[in-house]
């Protein structure tokens, strides 16, 4: 990802909410400045802890939490927020701390964001520019959207979509003579497929760090492409069921139905070898709290599942599957050799 933004033209600000790991967070901003995208407040405190000086809060501001918010930015160089309403400018400003802000696009997610066609958008931004408190540092958009694609054709366009409808709104902003330093993209998907980045300054896809079940399913990555798998093993079996049980319940794999609209009976993640080869026929059709239920959908030797065997586990979503795990054990080439501690909580 680092040499392909590189082409393009464009910095990378990885977002870390897929692994929360300072280790992995070093390896992805080699060769960029260094600067990274958290969702959460205890990833912003964790990486500026850690070193990490140049970092982009992508959440809506939480306003009841301006406290941290100004504790944060006074020890770290560069710390910017995103906003959407008027109501976070209003806090900012009555605090009267000068602060870094984005103002969120929607391109097409309708999760967050302001619509670009709107005046009222255009009028928000303005505001932000002419803030006596607040740096305008510019648009940021995300192309979650482009989860929904079932092929990298269908990619294709969702990532044309996002970059398109933030740098036309970046040029109607200044068309009317407001500057607009930075142009900020980006989802593991989109920026794996799009044609070119032209008008965007930096890109923040987080997933491909990782990768997951769900990126191998839309054609964002290969299944042996994914470096993250949870281990299991077998508690419990039923040959006469065609079933058994795993030790890798909903707390282990969280309940993500993955990608569904391609295969409605995709499960809860792709069952493999410990080593990570993907095991036809064996699907997690159920999980409850600790309890993982693998049933196999054609015939398998139940002679190699006995109880005690162990398994991996792909996870349909690496990013929320992580967030459930206090540590993580690294394997290169078989073998154990480090284990890394993700920052937790909010």
């Amino acid at each position: 990802m680092s040499d392909r933004m590189s082409r393009l033209g464009v910095g990378l600000r990885p977002h870390v909410k897929t692994h929360k790991c300072t280790q992995v967070a070093r390896l992805q901003v080699r060769g960029h400045d260094g600067g990274i995208t958290v969702s959460t407040l205890a990833e912003a405190h964790a990486f500026s802890d850690a070193g990490f000086d140049n970092i982009t809060y992508a959440y809506p501001l939480p306003t009841s939490r301006m406290a941290e918010l100004l504790d944060l930015r006074r020890r770290t160089k560069r710390l910017n927020l995103v906003l959407d309403q008027e109501s976070a400018l209003d806090a900012l400003e009555k605090g009267g701390e000068r602060f870094r802000v984005f103002l969120e696009v929607d391109s097409g997610d309708h999760r967050c964001g302001v619509n670009p066609e709107k005046k009222e958008s255009l009028a928000l931004a303005a505001r932000i520019a002419g803030s006596p408190v607040v740096e305008f540092r510019g648009l940021l958009t995300h192309g979650g959207h482009s989860y929904a694609c079932r092929t990298s054709k269908e990619i294709q366009i969702i990532a044309a979509e996002e970059r398109d409808s933030v740098v036309r709104f970046a040029e109607r902003l200044r068309a009317v003579g407001i500057e607009v330093p930075e142009v900020s993209v980006g989802s593991t998907p989109t920026m794996r497929h799009v044609d070119h980045l032209e008008g965007v300054t930096e890109a923040r896809p987080g997933n491909y760090a990782f990768f997951d079940a769900f990126q191998a399913a839309i054609g964002s990555c290969s299944l042996k492409d994914v470096a993250f798998s949870v281990l299991t093993r077998v508690v419990a079996r039923y040959p006469d069921q065609n079933r058994m049980i795993v030790d890798a319940g909903a707390l282990a794999l969280s309940k993500d139905p993955g990608p569904t609209h391609i295969d409605p009976e995709c499960g809860y993640g792709v069952v493999c070898t410990p080593g990570g080869s993907p095991l036809p026929g064996l699907k997690i059709t159920a999980l409850s709290q600790e309890h993982g239920q693998v049933r196999a959908t054609q015939p398998v030797d139940w002679k190699d599942f006995a109880v005690g065997t162990l398994l991996g586990i792909i996870p349909n979503h690496s990013c929320l599957t992580t967030a459930l795990h206090h540590r993580f054990h690294l394997f290169e080439q078989g073998s154990l050799t480090e284990t890394w501690k993700p920052v937790r909580g909010w």
